[in-house]
């Protein structure tokens, strides 16, 4: 199929065929593809480059990048897109090498440091438009959604602190959604991205922001997880599962248009801090945060629990879902168990209670507030 929502997509088994014509559609020429280190030597990027330069385009990869994207890994990027006088960026990969490749192809032509375009007030005004290249977005997890998002999280290493960087274009003009590229993707690396596009749909949807749209969107994203991503992960060679995680991923960067939460106001600091990874770290705190989201969310979980059909529409039902859920596909169950312990607790939760995703929690959680969640997730409580 393609789709033209939020963007023009291709979606379907095989679609990374279409990746040489996606470039000329954009008038791309010389692009440069942007991904990480353990995707440049694989097969599947392979073909992709094949691909270009077969059909005329001189291709171009970029390949440093860390889990979590920094400052210096976009100035790098941005240093080889303008010595080698690319025209457009194809970001290839997860959701680090996607927020790296829309952040490279911002940059491309800007005078101010990445810092002045963060996601505050109208800092966006500040971009010059005529100095951003166009960007296909190839997807080869089914987590983060950032193929269809308009920011990218880039770790600030001096502050010690992720910073989302924001303006309209950076929407991928065209994204390609091939389920064959995520065939093999790891079961670990399933699961939590997998987990990801949950803690997305599952924050839009219990955002108090009035969005009807987003929050049907999200409705079913969470559905899709529910269903598919379980055989995604017993089953690594299941296409139609991983073609359903896809759609489930952008679902739910398409629904936190509403806004997200908790589980990403504790994400963002511990991902720059512990450098851990992000859906990962969603996947862990998500109970937790919903437990102490209840009183503000009991009635859509209840719709939620109904949506489901879970045994019993309420708010426990959810709950013993998400913990079941995790279980199955093998998610830890605490911080603790990834090497994250609570010696920075009152720093974390500082982070936390400032950090962009928190104004759109269910509930106003103050520093403390988000310290003492942190603790729970550490220690494998919903109480103190």
């Amino acid at each position: 199929m393609n789709w033209n929502y939020p963007t023009a997509m291709r979606v379907g088994p095989g679609r990374i065929a279409d990746l040489p014509a996606a470039c000329r559609e954009l008038n791309m020429h010389k692009p440069l593809l942007v991904t990480d280190p353990g995707l440049a030597e694989l097969p599947l990027l392979k073909r992709a480059v094949e691909l270009c330069r077969a059909s005329g385009l001189e291709v171009e990869v970029f390949s440093q990048v860390k889990g979590n994207p920094n400052g210096q890994n976009v100035a790098d990027g941005v240093e080889v897109l303008r010595e080698g006088w690319h025209d457009g960026v194809i970001a290839f990969g997860g959701g680090s090498a996607l927020d790296a490749g829309k952040a490279i192809a911002l940059m491309a032509g800007q005078q101010r440091p990445i810092w002045d375009f963060e996601d505050i007030d109208d800092n966006y005004l500040r971009v010059d438009v005529d100095g951003m290249v166009p960007v296909v977005a190839v997807p080869t997890t089914a987590g983060t959604g950032s193929e269809v998002g308009r920011s990218s999280v880039i770790t600030d290493e001096e502050a010690q602190i992720k910073r989302i960087i924001f303006h309209p274009r950076m929407l991928p003009a065209i994204v390609i959604l091939d389920p064959e590229l995520t065939l093999e993707l790891p079961e670990k690396i399933t699961a939590a991205t997998g987990m990801d596009a949950l803690s997305h749909n599952l924050e839009a949807f219990c955002s108090p922001l009035f969005h009807p749209m987003a929050e049907g969107i999200a409705l079913e994203g969470i559905r899709l997880v529910k269903e598919f991503l379980p055989r995604a992960v017993t089953d690594g060679a299941d296409l139609d599962a991983r073609q359903q995680m896809l759609v489930a991923s952008c679902m739910g960067a398409t629904a936190f248009q509403r806004g997200l939460g908790a589980m990403h106001a504790l994400a963002h600091p511990l991902g720059a801090l512990f450098d851990a990874h992000h859906g990962l770290l969603n996947a862990i705190l998500m109970p937790y945060v919903l437990h102490a989201n209840r009183d503000g969310i009991e009635q859509p979980m209840g719709r939620l629990a109904r949506y489901l059909d879970l045994p019993g529409a309420s708010f426990d039902a959810v709950l013993n879902w998400v913990l079941a859920l995790r279980e199955q596909i093998g998610i830890p169950h605490t911080l603790a168990e990834i090497g994250i312990d609570t010696a920075q607790a009152e720093k974390v939760g500082a982070m936390a209670a400032v950090d962009p995703s928190a104004g759109t929690n269910p509930i106003s959680f103050d520093a403390a507030g988000y310290r003492d969640i942190f603790v729970r997730a550490c220690e494998g409580r919903f109480a103190l």
